[in-house]
């Protein structure tokens, strides 16, 4: 799966926490300073073609919505952070996270507990 810009994935956002919207809804669930709403216009038309999004048609007014659960975006981002940046491990990652992220006791004995469940699922 194609790899959104910071942008893009900001669109993608407001649309999966709205599940739809017009092109106004989008425009404004942005963050100040907004750019143009033309702008906007480019990225979600840019989104669409990718097939990122979908729309329906309601006279020349069109309401926007996810073509894709944000669930598989998150699971093909992040494969590609643990292959790009762990050499494909997850162990890697968690060993990344415990020494330099600064977790907690509790943080890692919650995390050590999801584990054991998981192994023992």
């Amino acid at each position: 799966m194609k790899r959104l810009n910071p942008k893009e994935e900001q669109i993608m956002q407001i649309l999966w926490q709205l599940e739809n919207a017009f092109m106004k809804d989008i425009w404004e669930a942005l963050e100040t300073p907004r750019p143009p709403i033309t702008t906007t216009a480019s990225i979600v038309k840019k989104l669409e073609t990718a097939g990122f999004i979908d729309h329906e048609a309601f006279g020349r007014t069109h309401r926007y919505f996810p073509a894709i659960k944000k669930e598989d975006y998150r699971q093909s981002s992040f494969k590609n952070l643990v292959d790009n940046y762990f050499g494909g491990s997850p162990k890697q990652l968690l060993s990344y996270f415990v020494d330099k992220e600064d977790m907690d006791e509790a943080e890692l004995d919650e995390l050590l507990q999801e584990i054991k469940q998981k192994k023992s699922d």
